[in-house]
């Protein structure tokens, strides 16, 4: 399996400016004044770095994964060369870095990002793309998981909307880790803006074009998730990219009951039904959210006050938590169906929600040693009308034994299954859960947390998941 990548960009930019005020007088800008404009640049990587391009490799990445190789390139004298490394690398963990301007540029007389790339085996990056400056990222574009052969192909990551570029900083950012744990090399070269007039047929999109229908609660907050552009290329085929909230305009068919903000966060402020839509460069986005609000939410039941040394916290507001490295794996090569995450605060309450619950996972970044501890907590709701005889939900762990590495013959997983009456639909149910009922669990080098059903409770809300010693 590739491995998933999260980077959280921490960083942030502070822009100062300084205003002139006049006290009992007001001035108009002068017909002669000369606004500041950017300039239009499109050149990123040729043969070299264009003026006032700076490199940054993220927090924990393989600091000198790139090189300039002028041995092997496209074209002209040289190439950037990224060399990601293998798995337990000492060096990092994965490659990634951004490649900003931080003048900024003005973009907006091009609709694409070009490059030509090869690497030393068939491939994926797991993400690449422009807009990601260690500040706002607010036009961030990616496409994930690109394959790349051997062979110099040409790249194409449209651009969703040009005209949202006239500031732009981030130039070029990817980030890749090794490949079934094994690490490989891939170059880029003409790595640039371009005015392309090829791109055609734009097919925005939210919630990966559904139209989805939930049921909530006021003061939650949602984001608007699946945001994509796709344009149709000179070639003939499409490529779709995942695009920031900001090139979209959102809108709410009664902004009393839900109202959705430039990031694409939906805030619940009234009860009623409404329903959320984008345009995006005046095309109507596919997909929709239609909520009914019911009314107030009962959040999950505040933990106990313990001792911090008693308890290790994977998702709690209560607690402090270990690093995470994802709550929904999207396991799809086997089947996967479950949607959501660690996506929704409630009145400042963060809460797990999945949907077409079927298996899912949370990771976390290093392996838990929970021998110390007695106890699995977990806040459970299940969101569905009625549990029927038989629905159940499988609470899983998994440990990666002493190699730290999933999938090897050093593993050890067990479970335990709750049924109705345990579980209550839509009540909060609090599971504390003894350790020792996971039988023949290692628990020295825990690394998955996986929740699975047979599909029959579906949706399910998640809070306060810990474990701790008595």
């Amino acid at each position: 399996m590739k491995t998933e990548l999260f980077i959280y960009l921490k960083n942030s930019l502070l822009a100062l400016a300084f205003i002139g005020l006049f006290a009992g007088c007001e001035r108009e800008y002068s017909d002669k004044v000369d606004f500041a404009t950017f300039p239009n640049n499109p050149l990123v990587f040729i043969d070299g770095f264009s003026g006032g391009l700076e490199y940054f490799p993220f927090a924990g990445s393989k600091l000198d994964a790139f090189t300039v190789d002028t041995e092997i390139r496209y074209d002209g004298t040289s190439s950037m060369r990224f060399d990601i490394p293998n798995f337990g690398d000492p060096s990092g963990s994965f490659a990634g870095a951004v490649f900003p301007d931080m003048g900024g540029r003005d973009l907006s007389d091009y609709d694409a990002l070009t490059f030509w790339a090869k690497a030393s085996k068939a491939t994926s990056i797991n993400e690449i793309g422009f807009g990601v400056d260690f500040g706002e990222n607010k036009y961030r574009v990616n496409i994930p998981n690109l394959r790349v052969g051997t062979g110099w192909s040409k790249y194409t990551i449209p651009i969703p909307d040009p005209f949202k570029l006239t500031v732009e900083k981030g130039l070029f950012f990817y980030a890749a880790g090794p490949e079934d744990g094994d690490g490989f090399t891939f170059w880029i070269d003409e790595l640039q803006f371009e005015k392309l007039g090829t791109l055609g047929q734009p097919k925005p999109a939210i919630f990966n074009g559904e139209d989805r229908v939930e049921t909530t609660f006021l003061d939650v907050q949602i984001p608007v998730t699946g945001l994509t552009q796709t344009f149709n290329l000179a070639s003939g085929g499409n490529q779709t990219v995942s695009a920031a909230p900001a090139y979209f305009n959102f809108s709410s068919t009664d902004n009393e009951v839900a109202r959705v903000s430039e990031s694409g966060v939906i805030s619940i402020v009234g009860t009623g039904t409404a329903t959320i839509t984008a345009l995006l460069a005046g095309v109507k986005a596919a997909g929709s959210l239609t909520l009914e609000v019911e009314g107030s939410f009962e959040t999950a039941p505040v933990p106990p006050a313990r001792n911090p040394e008693d308890v290790i916290s994977v998702f709690s507001d209560a607690y402090a938590d270990v690093p995470v490295e994802y709550y929904n794996g999207f396991f799809i090569p086997d089947g996967q169906t479950t949607l959501g995450g660690a996506d929704i605060n409630i009145g400042g309450d963060n809460v797990i929600r999945y949907t077409n619950l079927n298996f899912v996972a949370i990771r976390t970044q290093n392996t838990v040693n929970a021998s110390e501890m007695t106890h699995y907590h977990l806040d459970i709701q299940v969101e569905d009308q009625q549990i029927a005889p038989g629905d159940f939900l499988r609470i899983l762990l998994v440990d990666a034994g002493p190699d730290n590495v999933i999938g090897t013959e050093d593993d050890t997983e067990a479970s335990v299954e709750f049924q109705a009456p345990t579980l209550i639909s839509r009540q909060w149910v609090s599971l504390d859960i003894p350790l020792s009922d996971f039988v023949g669990l290692n628990t020295e080098n825990l690394a998955l947390y996986f929740f699975v059903s047979d599909a029959t409770i579906s949706n399910i809300l998640v809070d306060n998941i810990y474990f701790y010693k008595e």
